[in-house]
């Protein structure tokens, strides 16, 4: 079952929320140092996936021409709105408190090279052994972050089944288009972009920066998308060469 990873991977994360309602009580001061541990963590992982890309110019302009078309669709507003429309259905009392947390929850779980290799695993391979480790991270962040955010990190789950269901459906036509050797770039040159991302949320979370990461989400499109054309750029090129 080509969903089976991700179905996992949503309900850790509802159950992870679940347990971080009870530690709501916890003293404030507690909560701070929590988040801050979270912050901290999440940028050392940035800075991690950050150093794996291999180009890092496709990185740099797939974030400029990436944010440009994410200001204009404002998709940090729209994730806002939709966080704020959860908020009033649940009549939040704290105003922004679900909305943030839903936006924070979501890009930290679904932006991520697991994300993307585990539901290619899942897909191409019935191999959900990546995603069901980042089931287990996200459980357990899914704990911490409920316990200083709020509620509102149970509704990321929606948008991480929604994005790691779809591209595990996709992958289980995709190596009929897409060589091997691409696959493999553009997963590397996607960590590396999603990498700065995640350094970006954790600056966020540490109230150290207040940078619109999910404007910045069109960046990880246009990077296959340039990977794509210097890969087969490259092939051109060869075969040119190769014919004089």
């Amino acid at each position: 079952m080509a969903l089976l990873g991700t179905l996992v991977n949503g309900l850790a994360i509802i159950i992870g929320s679940l347990l971080g309602l009870f530690w709501r009580n916890i003293p404030e001061k507690t909560k701070t140092t929590i988040m801050q541990a979270m912050g901290l963590a999440v940028i050392i992982l940035g800075i991690g996936m950050g150093l794996k890309s291999k180009q890092f110019l496709i990185v740099i302009a797939s974030l400029a021409i990436g944010g440009v078309l994410g200001e204009k669709l404002d998709l940090e507003g729209k994730l806002g709105q939709l966080g704020h429309w959860l908020e009033a259905k649940l009549g939040g009392k704290e105003k922004g408190g679900i909305a943030n947390a839903f936006v924070t929850a979501t890009l930290v779980f679904v932006i991520g090279a697991m994300s993307i290799v585990g539901a290619l695993d899942s897909g191409l391979r019935h191999d959900h052994a990546v995603l069901y480790t980042k089931s287990m991270i996200d459980g357990f962040c899914a704990i911490f972050f409920t316990s200083a955010l709020g509620v509102g990190v149970i509704f990321s789950a929606v948008p991480v089944v929604l994005y790691q269901g779809l591209i595990a459906l996709f992958a289980t036509q995709i190596d009929r288009f897409v060589p091997d050797a691409l696959m493999q770039q553009i997963i590397i040159e996607i960590t590396g972009t999603g990498g700065i991302m995640i350094l970006a949320i954790g600056l966020n979370i540490l109230r150290l920066t207040t940078i619109r990461v999910a404007n910045l989400l069109p960046a990880l499109l246009f990077t296959i998308l340039i990977v794509c054309i210097i890969y087969y750029w490259d092939k051109l090129s060869a075969f040119a060469g190769g014919t004089f």
